[in-house]
């Protein structure tokens, strides 16, 4: 049972988003001329687990970077500032900026 003035079972008020940490994996091959092409994105369940998968798959991809970031899953809205765990190798913007 939903408590009245809540809106789903995590129990979060009406008007505020349920944020949590998500930990990402993003690695880059080869894409047409020069361009890089990303692979699909790995979700990791901790920040640990993100930068040790990234440094195992380094030497095999032109790019890889592990990241946490806050976001509300449900609506499907990131942070802009992500941390970055590890990255190494070729990589698009914004993760060359250092």
């Amino acid at each position: 049972m939903i408590a009245e003035g809540f809106q789903n079972r995590r129990n979060v008020p009406l008007g505020q988003m349920a944020r949590e940490t998500v930990y990402i994996l993003q690695s880059y091959i080869a894409g047409r001329g020069k361009a890089l092409k990303a692979e699909p994105q790995v979700g990791c369940a901790t920040a640990e687990e993100a930068r040790r998968k990234a440094e195992r798959l380094a030497p095999l991809r032109l790019g890889v970077v592990a990241f946490a970031a806050s976001a509300d899953i449900e609506m499907g809205d990131y942070d802009d500032n992500p941390v970055i765990l590890f990255k190494a190798g070729q990589l698009p913007p914004p993760w060359n900026e250092d």
